[in-house]
């Protein structure tokens, strides 16, 4: 026989010896008053004791019920107050796990605003461009790339991505203007052999390979390239919004007019057991809105597209 009895009847034994009342212990645990009666009995017999004495529709403890009620109640006020801690530890802490670019382009210039209205919460943003485990690598949430349907969580979607070739004005000042998208083909381009070159011609009607157009300096990051692009380097594949800021102020011109939708958009992704986490609610609500607000500030869909 196992030292330890069943842990149901245990929990409903100490609530039943705190409360010395059936039925109060049965509305505490979302049971009925015959269930605890019957955990109760359960217990008594595992251990060949009475543990309460029954006088009518009164229950009271018997001496050995009172010994045993003291050890199990500082053993559950423990469990309770280890649990609370831990509970109180993460709820703390947000952790957000993202891409280098979308951190660095995006997110990073905004979250202050976030930490403002959760003055309550360390933000912790672990940017990487690899694909991170949640659950394993203690992450709460992550904003993506893709299609949505990353197994075992929830996602969320934020926009879709707008992919733009881009240059600086002064670029185009010393080569003269690309005529389109088959000119753009045998133009210096950075990180000639992106995919996002691949779905860019593609939806342009361009069949050859990106690659096989003149060699060009290849960058692991988005923001590498549009950097490089804004030094006058060459053309680099962007996704519009993300360089609003730059557009904006005329440091990258768009070197062909087109309208291309990536295949993949941005979502907010999270594990199911963490979908009404305060945390992870207040940032998904709070994200949700900006992205919300800046679409609607792009009418004419120049940078956010349908």
């Amino acid at each position: 026989m196992s030292n330890l009895p069943p842990l149901s009847a245990v929990r409903v034994f100490e609530a039943a010896a705190r409360l010395e009342n059936f039925t109060a212990a049965a509305q505490e645990l979302g049971m009925t008053q015959a269930a605890v009666s019957y955990q109760v009995k359960l217990l008594e017999e595992r251990l060949g004791l009475s543990l309460f004495q029954r006088a009518g529709r009164k229950v009271e403890l018997t001496d050995r019920g009172r010994e045993i009620s003291s050890v199990v109640s500082r053993a559950f006020d423990q469990m309770r107050q280890g649990f609370a801690a831990l509970t109180q530890d993460q709820s703390a802490v947000l952790t957000i796990s993202c891409t280098n670019s979308f951190a660095h382009l995006w997110l990073a210039p905004r979250i202050g605003a976030f930490q403002m209205r959760h003055p309550h919460l360390a933000v912790r943003i672990q940017a990487e461009d690899a694909v991170v485990d949640l659950v394993r690598d203690g992450v709460d949430l992550a904003v993506r790339g893709g299609k949505g349907d990353w197994p075992g969580l929830e996602a969320k979607l934020l926009t879709h991505n707008r992919l733009v070739p881009m240059c600086s004005p002064r670029w185009l000042d010393s080569h003269g203007p690309v005529a389109d998208a088959w000119a753009l083909h045998a133009a210096p381009r950075l990180s000639p052999d992106d995919m996002w070159w691949h779905e860019w011609f593609a939806a342009m009607g361009v069949e050859a390979d990106p690659a096989d157009g003149p060699p060009g300096i290849a960058l692991d990051s988005q923001v590498m390239e549009g950097r490089a692009a804004i030094a006058g380097q060459g053309i680099a594949i962007l996704n519009h919004f993300l360089w609003k800021a730059e557009v904006e102020a005329g440091l990258l011109v768009e070197a062909v007019p087109s309208y291309v939708r990536e295949i993949a958009s941005y979502w907010v992704v999270y594990p199911p057991h963490a979908r009404n986490a305060p945390k992870v609610k207040v940032f998904r609500d709070w994200i949700s809105a900006e992205f919300a607000r800046e679409i609607a500030a792009d009418p004419d869909r120049r940078y956010f597209p349908r």
